[in-house]
């Protein structure tokens, strides 16, 4: 069997469609394993090693020179690429008319589905245009986890339940040696950047939390030139804390995969610390919890909810007890 992912981004949401690689190869052992990514993102996708191909998708490059020549020739280079093998099965879980599209191009085997969904979650973007494509669509309760949607999908269309906890199919730290920006010792790492503010975490809030965790080490990432003004407000404030460089992808990876505590506002970087099952706290301030909570595992905690951020005491004590000795 041959399978075909869509799923091209954001950071968060192609993370949380990565469950469907083990599901897919546990009710199929032998099948092969493509996905359609955003560029910026193949660096993920590429962690998990059961995924065969990755094809990039770089339109938010694309439509800043869809004008010139070059850019053109690799549109035609994906579209090119996107139909060299022919498919059993082709998801689309983003359910947007340029995955539709990608969806559309994509080449079946005689009898093979395309399969997407059937309307959206709620407060997410779903465009039911992208339904012209399917040869099946699957509905589901608009209130479904963001890790759940695909999976069932998938469970739906090849007639499996989707009842264990999700496999990301990350690979577990090793002591290979760390990049400089990494401490040896136990750090933690506090995600406080979001590109909407109401997402975020109060000042007050983060230093309190660096102060509980004195002396430990609190690296602060970030990843616009705000967020490097709010890192840099946030360190001064807490003896204990270091603004890191700018980082790359996968450093930003390493940076949540080897923490001894992440703490993170609802955003990409935190959900990647608890798919990797480090000690987590996910913070929500303005969304609902029940859409991307990491609930797979006791060593994730999350606080807060859509309008009502937790207090600073609360998260310290998640974080006392996720470091305690076991």
């Amino acid at each position: 069997m041959k399978i075909l992912l869509v799923r091209v981004s954001s950071l968060g949401d192609v993370l949380h469609n990565l469950p469907m690689v083990a599901d897919l190869l546990r009710e199929h052992p032998g099948a092969t394993i493509d996905w359609v990514v955003e560029e910026g993102y193949v660096s993920l996708v590429r962690l998990n090693p059961h995924v065969r191909k990755i094809i990039p998708w770089s339109l938010r490059r694309w439509r800043k020179s869809l004008g010139k020549q070059e850019t053109r020739a690799e549109i035609r280079a994906f579209f090119r690429t996107l139909r060299e093998d022919e498919y059993d099965y082709v998801f689309d879980t983003q359910g947007l008319l340029k995955t539709g599209i990608i969806m559309g191009a994509a080449r079946v085997r005689k009898g093979g589905k395309k399969v997407g969904l059937a309307n959206g979650s709620e407060g997410s973007g779903y465009e039911g245009i992208s339904r012209i494509f399917h040869t099946d669509s699957i509905p589901l309760n608009p209130r479904t986890h963001a890790v759940a949607r695909g999976r069932m999908v998938a469970g739906a269309a090849l007639d499996y339940s989707v009842d264990s906890a999700p496999e990301f199919g990350l690979p577990a730290p090793t002591p290979v040696t760390r990049p400089a920006f990494l401490p040896h010792d136990d750090y933690a790492v506090f995600f406080h950047g979001t590109a909407r503010a109401a997402k975020k975490w109060a000042d007050a809030n983060w230093i309190a939390l660096g102060a509980a965790l004195a002396p430990m080490p609190v690296l602060l990432p970030w990843g616009s030139q705000a967020e490097h003004e709010d890192a840099q407000a946030l360190a001064a404030a807490m003896p204990n804390a270091r603004v890191l460089p700018k980082l790359s992808m996968m450093d930003a990876v390493l940076l949540a995969q080897h923490a001894r505590l992440a703490v993170g506002v609802d955003t990409g970087l935190t959900h990647i610390a608890a798919a990797f099952v480090r000690p987590t706290i996910e913070i929500y301030c303005d969304s609902p919890k029940w859409k991307t909570e990491g609930n797979w595992s006791d060593r994730i905690v999350n606080l807060g909810d859509l309008g009502a951020p937790p207090s600073s005491g609360d998260v310290i004590a998640a974080a006392q007890r996720l470091l305690a000795p076991a």
